[in-house]
């Protein structure tokens, strides 16, 4: 069974940075991409930043230029660097992996940003 962890979240002024971290508990075999959602209540979970096998990566219009996304192999890892905040960057975020037979959720961490 693979659990991903995510850490990085808090409470964090307008403008200000925060690095997400979410770490599988064992090696993925054959990871097609792997991504950053965020979901806020009343709404559905969107996504945020994807990069796929290969590097190659895309961001929601609202993130693009502020938020980056990069994957270790070595460590099983995937980050969000997540630049100039904004209030309405405030969520839950949520980091997935796909591969050809699964979709492997994280549990989730609060990020805040205050005006």
């Amino acid at each position: 069974q693979v659990q991903l962890v995510e850490s990085g979240g808090g409470l964090v002024q307008a403008g200000g940075s925060l690095r997400l971290s979410c770490a599988a508990s064992r090696n993925i075999f054959s990871i097609n991409s792997m991504a950053w959602y965020r979901q806020v209540p009343g709404k559905q979970r969107e996504l945020a930043a994807r990069i796929i096998t290969g590097g190659s990566t895309n961001y929601a219009d609202s993130v693009k230029g502020r938020f980056t996304i990069s994957r270790d192999h070595a460590k099983n890892t995937v980050y969000l660097q997540m630049n100039s905040l904004k209030p309405e960057d405030t969520a839950v975020y949520y980091c997935l992996v796909s591969t050809g037979r699964a979709n492997y959720w994280g549990q989730g961490t609060q990020v805040t940003v205050s005006s």
